[in-house]
Parts: structure tokens; sequence; C-alpha cells
């Protein structure tokens, strides 16, 4: 046992372990895929119980409507976001209507179905049979692990997720273009899906690759994403997903009550992953596991979810592959029985976070709905409204335009997630933001306006150009301290 613990996983993908484990891939496939799509299905029953979780699947359901409606994206249509997935909303509410978020809780399903499969062929080839079977399993039942308006939320980064997978999985197989596509994919996503070309760019290095396969996979990244400028706006695509966030990313501002999300959110993550993570440790302390890609591959998903030190839970959902990857190597070097161990303790702490999601309250929701009744009762289809605050939902739950392509006042004060510090006000706004909303305010001046501040630092009281811009309206209402304002006739 004390030799086979100090063996060394191998790098070299035709010289991995567990060979005589393999069955033919017709007997292999059709047992695991059934496996894996029920075990997906299962772990997101949770999201199909409420029609919305969080302000993102809210930005991402108003965005599409906008692009339906001939709005142009980073023009008319802004956000902080690649284009993939207001794309993919938009397509899906071509298809099935603008009702409902169900089909793209459908699509999450299969993009986490899609990340457990690439894991399982990757882990299949590097140590067996066995080893793809838990690769899949371990991923999928860790894959809610947190909040779970994070987890199962049809967001960028569960969309994110497959594509990174796959970008080692083309790596391991030295297919470097579409490696470089997969890159380009993640990025796309989300930006900080490209953190995957650490893990990459560092098995190009280690396998000598020629130099046409790395034109190949920086063929396979650039492609892609210039692509994706040129359908929209490349000056806009380039400063609404790169150089348009420093305020944002910015680490000044509540810094007690960010780093308190970070460490709360890690623990819960850490509770997810107990059946990964004590194999992890303990072949750490007994043995090497040749696995430097895995280990690139989590740090540079740390470094990911460190970027912008804001820590929302949502973020550490990049770290579960690459975890899930690293606990299945440990795994083969350890007794047969903490096989067993781990897949059970996951089990049943994947039991308990999708009880958590069945069960979990959701004030912020009934709120936005409440708003969005008084929205409709004191406004008609046709004519624009404003809801300011950060819950862009509303308007998908009312029905009606937004006054503004600023669908949140944390584009115009930099407020995000509880940062109240310093750094938040109009001087603090996007860059030319308030000199664009003034505009849009001036030319087609809303019929309604929803102050739903409620106490937080950019409420019309310290936002001077908007309390001004209010002069022309009179309350009408309140409902759990909006405020509702009407324009005087």
């Amino acid at each position: 046992m004390l030799t086979q613990a100090r063996t060394s996983l191998p790098y070299v993908s035709e010289d991995r372990r567990g060979a005589s484990d393999r069955r033919p891939a017709r007997a292999y496939w059709p047992r695991l895929v059934p496996l894996l799509a029920l075990l997906a299905c299962a772990t997101r029953v949770p999201s199909f119980t409420v029609p919305l979780w969080n302000p993102d699947e809210g930005y991402l359901a108003v965005q599409a409507r906008m692009l339906a409606h001939g709005g142009r994206l980073y023009e008319t249509v802004v956000d902080r976001k690649p284009p993939l997935v207001p794309w993919l909303y938009e397509a899906a509410f071509a298809v099935f209507g603008s009702g409902s978020l169900t089909p793209l809780r459908v699509c999450a399903v299969a993009a986490q179905l899609i990340t457990a499969l690439l894991l399982a062929s990757f882990a299949r080839r590097r140590w067996g049979d066995t080893a793809g079977r838990t690769a899949g399993v371990l991923y999928l039942l860790a894959s809610i692990g947190l909040n779970p308006q994070d987890a199962q939320a049809a967001t960028f980064e569960v969309f994110m997720l497959p594509w990174t997978a796959a970008a080692l999985w083309c790596a391991d197989r030295r297919r470097w273009g579409w490696c470089g596509a997969a890159v380009a994919g993640a990025f796309l996503a989300k930006q900080t899906g490209g953190a995957v070309l650490v893990p990459v760019a560092w098995m190009l290095w280690r396998c000598g690759a020629p130099r046409r396969d790395v034109v190949r996979c920086a063929g396979g990244i650039a492609v892609p994403v210039l692509g994706a400028a040129l359908a929209t706006d490349p000056a806009g695509f380039l400063f609404w997903t790169v150089t348009g966030s420093g305020a944002y990313a910015s680490f000044t501002g509540s810094e007690l009550h960010v780093l308190a999300r970070g460490l709360t959110n890690a623990a819960i993550l850490a509770v997810a992953c107990a059946g990964i993570l004590p194999p992890v440790v303990r072949v750490l302390r007994i043995a090497r596991t040749g696995c430097a890609e895995l280990w690139l591959w989590l740090g540079s998903s740390a470094g990911a979810v460190l970027l912008g030190f804001h820590f929302f839970g949502h973020y550490y959902l990049q770290l579960i592959p690459p975890l899930a990857l690293l606990g299945t190597a440990a795994l083969q070097i350890l007794p047969r029985e903490r096989l067993v161990t781990a897949l059970l303790t996951s089990a049943c702490c994947c039991l308990l976070f999708v009880t958590w999601g069945m069960l979990a309250p959701h004030p912020e929701l009934a709120h936005a709905q409440r708003v969005a009744r008084e929205v409709r009762t004191h406004s008609d289809p046709r004519e624009p409204v404003l809801v300011w605050g950060i819950h862009p939902e509303t308007y998908w739950m009312a029905g009606r335009e937004p006054a503004s392509r600023f669908l949140t006042a944390g584009l115009l004060t930099n407020y995000s997630g509880g940062r109240d510090g310093p750094q938040v006000g109009e001087r603090y706004a996007v860059a030319g933001a308030w000199d664009v909303f003034r505009e849009e305010f001036a030319r087609r001046a809303p019929r309604l306006v929803v102050d739903d501040s409620r106490g937080k630092p950019y409420g019309v009281e310290r936002t001077r150009s908007l309390r001004r811009m209010l002069a022309a309206y009179e309350v009408a209402g309140d409902v759990d301290g909006a405020v509702v304002y009407v324009r005087r006739q």
C-alpha cells in the first residue's frame, strides 16, 4: 500500500492507470450518460420551482426582450458581460416566448450535463472507467453546493463551465484549434472564463507542441472573440467587457462586508465538497498527484473568483470542475472504501443543498412582484418606465419597456452587492453614463419612476441629478418602501 501511495499519477494520457478497467465505449457511455442525465435533472429540480432566482436572470431577461425589439448590444443594451449568454436568452425567447425562464432552466441542466460528461471523459482517458464515472458523479453532486440563488440560477457561470471543461478536454487530446475555440467560448460567456487559458498554455508547453499548434490555438481564441466584437460594436464590446469596469473591480468600500461574504461562500462550498476535499488533502500529504494542469486550473479559477473583490456565490462555481477532477485523481491511489465514503458524503451534502433550494424563502422576489403589479396599475404597456434600483426583473415581470439602457442604478452609481463605502455616487458611474441617461430622459421621459432604493446609498436623496429630474413628478404610492412617482399632466 505504501508503494502504491507513493506512485505518481502520470501526466501523459497514453500511460494512464486503470487501463485494465476499461470497457468498450459502446457499453460504457450508454450506461453512464443516462445516469448523469438523471443526476443533473435531480440536482436542479429546485431551479424550476420559482420564476426567477436572482437579479442576473432578470437582467438577462430584460436584455433579451430589448434585443428582440431592435436593441443593439453595447449601444442601446448595455452590461459589463460578454454577449454569449444574452444571445442565448434572446434565442430561447424567440423560440419559446419571453414569459418564462423554463427553457433557460432546461438549457442550464444541459450545460451541467455536458460539463459532467466532459470531465468524465477526461478522467476516463487518464485513469480508467471507474474514474470517469467518479468524476462525472462528483461534479454533479457538488455543482449545486452554494446558496440556491447562486447555484440554481441560469446565469453566466453555469453556461461558462462547459466551455472551460471542453478546453481541458481538447488540450488533453492535443486538438489545439478546438481548444482555443473553447477558451474563447468560456470568455464570451463570462470574462473570468478566460482563466482556463492558464492550464491550457501549460499543457501546450508541456507537450512540446510545434509552432503551428500554438498558432492554431491562438487562432481558435481570436476568431470567435473578434467575430463577437464585429457582430456587436467593437468599441462598445471592448469598453463594456474589458476597459470600462475599473471602479467596479475595486476593494474600496465595505471591505468587512465583502470579506465576510467571501469567507461565507467559501465555507458553504467547502461543505458541498466535503466528500472531495479530504482525499485531496490526504494525497497531498503522502504523494504527488502528477496533475499540474489541474492544480493550475484550480489556481487560475481561484484567481478569477478574487478578481473584482466582490466574492458573489456564483463566482465560486468555477472552482468545482477542477476540484472534482482533483478529487477523482486522489481517489485512484487511496483504498477503495475511500471512494465509497467520498460518494456517500457528497450525496448527503447534495441532498442538503437540494432541500435548501426547495425550502429557501424568496423575499426579494416577492417584493419585485408587488412592485411590478404597481407598475402595471399606473402605466400603459406602450409607455416606458424607470425603476431606480438593483432589481431589473421588475421590468420583465411588469411587461414594461425600460426608459433607459441602464437597467440598474449600479451602472450609474457603482453600487453593487452591498458595497456602500465611499465609492458609491454619481461621480463613480460608468464613464459618460449620466450624459446618456439625461439625454434619454429628456428625449422620452418615462410615465412612471419607481424609487426602489429603500434607504440604500444610491437613493434619490443622495443622487442630485435624478432628484432634479423628478421635479416634474408626483408621488402616487408606496410599495414596501419603494416610492412610485407619476409624471404630472
